[in-house]
């Protein structure tokens, strides 16, 4: 039940570019971190131009890709590909330079700190405690 939030800003994308940067994400998701297609969300939301800065300084272009996961779900090397790939799939999408200070985040959450259905992930794991 991944969530994922990917923010651009400085440039406009069409909505099929929005539904390819979707379809990619999942996909990511879904090959690299082994969430399930079906149960992951992306949202997509573009920045006014302007709105970004990094350090003191803004910037004409920027990206950001924010995932969260249940906790202890993918391994260190797994996470560490995941970034990779998904910096790479911010770069090709935007097609543009963007500051080295793109960030790609993965949070982690407790089981018991999030779900979806009306039940938590850890209610999934555990049945007998899913009331």
């Amino acid at each position: 039940m991944p969530f994922v939030h990917i923010r651009t800003m400085g440039f406009h994308f069409e909505q099929a570019q929005v539904a390819n940067l979707q379809k990619e994400a999942v996909r990511l998701m879904a090959t690299i971190l082994h969430k399930k297609p079906d149960l992951t969300a992306v949202l997509v939301d573009q920045a006014d131009s302007g709105s970004w800065s990094v350090g003191e300084n803004a910037v004409p272009v920027a990206a950001h890709l924010d995932v969260k996961i249940t906790a202890d779900t993918n391994s260190v090397a797994e996470k560490a590909e995941f970034v990779q790939q998904a910096h790479a799939l911010l770069r090709a999408s935007c097609n543009r330079t963007l500051p080295v200070a793109t960030y790609v985040v993965i949070h982690e959450i407790a089981g018991d700190a999030w779900g979806y259905d009306g039940r938590t992930q850890a209610s999934r794991r555990n049945p007998a405690s899913s009331g």
